[in-house]
């Protein structure tokens, strides 16, 4: 397992400087982060001993057993839905959590942050890009309500967007989707310049994140270009 998830990584980081070279970006402009749902500690551990450093999970419970026993630099992500009476729990894991898409999300945050003495919780606003239902994410005319609770909110430092595109038959159809959330973020940027740095674009997977480096990914969220296929579903 250890040789394997080694060659993986070296792969992937391969992957990422070649894409990132190609449209004239330097590859430490991008972050790895290995998403490790369902994957055992040892796999986890063999990533990080491989110089994976950002570990991204869906559920609050499994990434609190990992980060009691995973060795070494790890800066957890949370990538999966979050809900609200997880939050005290999360922060006391987590360095930065992906999916925020609510304003009761966002107060939940803030109130739990100044509970646990926490200075800021770096955050990412989630968008739902392709309208699905079955997927969380706020809608991207709705994204001025998030910005706009951040006054009530000076524990919360949103540092940009993330997003994942619907299903799609190749990579390429996924580019709209990446090259939207872009713009999305340049048009807040603008907007809230002087009271946040909207400096992350989170998107891109196993699929398709060398087209989501070459529209401006700043964090592509990996787990089988990883780790493999996932393991048989854990009970979260």
């Amino acid at each position: 397992m250890t040789a394997d998830i080694a060659a993986r990584v070296a792969q992937v980081r391969e992957r990422v400087a070649t894409a990132a070279l190609r449209c004239g970006r330097s590859p430490s402009e991008v972050c790895i982060v290995a998403v490790a749902k369902t994957q055992p500690v040892e796999a986890v551990q063999a990533a990080v001993d491989a110089g994976i450093t950002n570990i991204g999970e869906n559920y609050v419970q499994e990434a609190q057993a990992k980060a009691a026993q995973v060795r070494g630099p790890v800066r957890w992500h949370m990538v999966g839905h979050l809900q609200r009476n997880k939050v005290r729990a999360a922060l006391q894991v987590f360095a930065m959590i992906h999916s925020v898409d609510s304003v009761a999300l966002l107060e939940a945050i803030e109130a739990r942050a100044e509970q646990l003495g926490r200075e800021f919780v770096d955050v990412l606003f989630e968008v739902n890009l392709g309208g699905e239902a079955t997927k969380s994410g706020v809608a991207p005319h709705a994204l001025g309500e998030l910005f706009a609770a951040l006054e009530r909110c000076p524990r919360v430092r949103v540092r940009g967007l993330m997003c994942i595109p619907p299903p799609a038959e190749s990579a390429e159809r996924s580019r709209p989707f990446f090259r939207r959330l872009r713009e999305l973020r340049d048009q807040w940027q603008a907007a809230v310049r002087g009271r946040a740095e909207l400096t992350e674009l989170s998107m891109g997977m196993s699929d398709d994140f060398e087209v989501a480096i070459e529209e401006g990914a700043t964090m592509v969220r990996i787990g089988r270009a990883l780790f493999g296929e996932r393991p048989a579903k854990h009970q979260p």
